[in-house]
C-alpha cells in the first residue's frame, strides 16, 4: 500500500473526482477525510468505507470552517499528510452578463478557498516536520481561454500559478505542491455545464457533452476513476522529486 496510515484531506470529496480520489486513498491504506459542504453525501461515503474515512463539513469560503476541519482531523487522526484541493464550482455567461456576485463566488471557492485551506494545512504540516503532499485540481480551462467562460478559466489559471508559487515556497519544508488539470469529465457537474452551453450556444441538451467527448483524442470523456492513479502518484513517495507541476490528465485534449 502506497499510502499506508497517511492522513489525507480531500475537499469536495463526496462525489465526482473527489469521491474517486477518496476511494483510491482508502484502498491504498490512507485515512481519508471527506471534507464537503454536502455533509450528508460525505457521511454516507464515510459509512460505506468504514474505519478508513471520516466526514467533516467544510465550506472553503469560511475561515472558521477551515479551522474546524484542521482541528477535527488532527484531533481524531493525529495529523495531516496529504491535502487535495478538489472543491470547485463552474458557471459561464457572456462578458455582458458577468456579475460581481458570480465572480466573487467562483473565485471564492476555486481560488480563495484553495489558498486558505492550503495555508491552514501547510502550517500544520510544517509544525509536524515530516513534509507532506498538496494536490490542487485545476482544469484544461486554466491552460486556455474560452468564449463565455472567462471567469472560470481565469480561476483555474490562477490555480496553476498558485501551484507554482506554493510549490517553490513549500518544498524547503519537504511539502510537495503539484496540480492535476482534468479535461472534460463525465460527472454530475458536466450535466450542469452542458445545460449552460445549451443556453448560451443555442444547442439541444446533451449535444455539447456528446461533441466534447467525441473531440477527445482518446475517444471519450474522462471518468472519475481516471484520476485515481495520478492522485495516488502525487500523494505518495513516488513523486518526491516532482515540484510545482500541473499534470494534464485529459485524454490528449491539451498539450503543454
Amino acid at each position: 500500500m502506497k499510502l499506508k496510515d497517511k492522513v489525507a484531506i480531500v475537499t469536495g470529496g463526496a462525489r465526482g473526482i473527489g469521491e474517486a480520489i477518496v476511494r483510491a486513498y482508502a484502498a491504498e491504506g490512507a485515512h481519508a477525510v471527506i471534507a464537503d459542504v454536502e455533509i450528508a453525501k460525505a457521511e454516507a461515503l464515510a459509512a460505506e468505507l468504514g474505519g478508513r474515512a471520516l466526514a467533516v463539513r467544510l465550506d472553503v469560503r469560511d475561515a472558521a470552517s477551515i479551522a474546524a476541519l484542521v482541528a477535527t482531523t488532527v484531533g481524531k487522526l493525529g495529523g495531516i499528510d496529504i491535502l487535495v484541493n478538489n472543491a470547485g464550482i463552474f458557471n459561464m455567461g457572456p462578458l455582458a452578463e458577468i456579475s460581481e456576485e458570480d465572480f466573487d463566488r467562483q473565485f471564492g471557492v476555486n481560488v480563495r478557498g484553495l489558498v486558505f485551506v492550503t495555508k491552514a494545512v501547510a502550517a500544520r504540516m510544517m509544525s509536524q516536520g515530516r513534509g507532506g503532499k498538496i494536490i490542487n485540481m485545476s482544469s484544461q480551462a486554466g491552460r486556455r481561454g474560452e468564449a463565455n467562460v472567462a471567469v472560470y478559466c481565469a480561476s483555474k489559471a490562477a490555480v496553476i500559478s498558485l501551484t507554482q508559487s506554493m510549490g517553490l515556497e513549500l518544498i524547503k519544508h519537504r511539502i510537495n505542491v503539484n496540480a492535476i488539470a482534468p479535461g472534460v469529465v463525465d460527472t454530475p457537474m458536466w450535466d450542469h455545464v452542458d445545460a449552460l452551453f445549451a443556453k448560451y450556444e443555442n444547442r439541444p441538451i446533451g449535444e455539447k457533452k456528446r461533441l466534447v467527448g467525441e473531440a477527445v483524442p482518446a475517444g471519450r470523456m474522462g471518468r472519475p476513476d481516471d484520476y485515481r492513479g495520478p492522485a495516488v502518484f502525487l500523494a505518495c513517495a513516488d513523486s518526491d522529486y516532482v515540484v510545482a507541476q500541473t499534470l494534464n490528465v485529459d485524454g490528449g485534449n491539451w498539450m503543454s
